[in-house]
């Protein structure tokens, strides 16, 4: 296959494809991630709410999850898959093991953030008159958006790998064309391709993600 003869309306879709399932991918992750790094947060040790039961429970689901490679969780969550998403194939079938993949991932950088905050922000807050809830959500979370704007950011990225490798299991988007056209069918063109799709992705993406944290840091100098 020459150049001038790929079809491009189908690279045009598997694209498509793959936007839509990091975009709605990240999405779920950062609303499941984000209440999950703040809740890893409060309850660890010297915290507000420091219970080292719970978190130790909820560090090692994150463990669990995160120690997992995301090949096989893809296959494992193929029957869970089926329930929640209706189907195990395509942009909806690739969404849930992405995000159960990712959340985890972001819950612990959110805590990491959190972690590296000034301890004068909480000592400021609570000397004004602010409880523990008033503190985390009017003075912590707020000092840590730069931060948590970065994690979304590389979480981002690593979706976008990530949506690409559920194309071994039917998942569609790039990976879908590169294993069909590109591996089974020796289409060495549509394969290069893909993959220069791909890091043009990730370029844009950290191009975007750098360009609007420093903005915000230039408004917050």
């Amino acid at each position: 296959m020459s150049w001038t003869d790929m079809d491009w309306p189908l690279i045009a879709e598997a694209t498509l494809d793959t936007l839509l399932m990091t975009g709605f991918s990240l999405l779920f992750t950062v609303v499941i991630g984000l209440p999950l790094g703040v809740a890893l947060f409060l309850t660890g040790p010297k915290q507000f709410f420091a219970n080292r039961v719970i978190y130790q429970s909820l560090s090692f689901v994150v463990n669990v999850l995160r120690s997992v490679p995301f090949l096989i969780l893809l296959i494992v969550m193929i029957p869970l898959t089926r329930v929640l998403a209706g189907t195990s194939l395509g942009v909806q079938g690739a969404i849930p093991p992405l995000v159960a993949s990712a959340a985890p991932f972001f819950g612990r950088l959110v805590e990491n953030v959190l972690k590296e905050l000034n301890p004068g922000v909480s000592e400021a807050s609570r000397a004004m008159g602010a409880n523990s809830w008033q503190t985390v959500f009017l003075a912590l979370l707020p000092e840590a958006f730069t931060g948590i704007l970065a994690a979304v950011l590389v979480t981002a990225i690593t979706l976008v790998g990530y949506s690409a490798m559920s194309g071994v299991i039917g998942g569609g988007g790039l990976g879908d064309l590169a294993l069909r056209f590109g591996y089974q069918r020796y289409q060495t063109d549509v394969m290069i391709v893909t993959v220069l799709i791909l890091i043009i992705l990730v370029q844009l993406i950290q191009m975007f993600g750098d360009y609007l944290i420093a903005v915000l840091q230039k408004k917050t100098h």
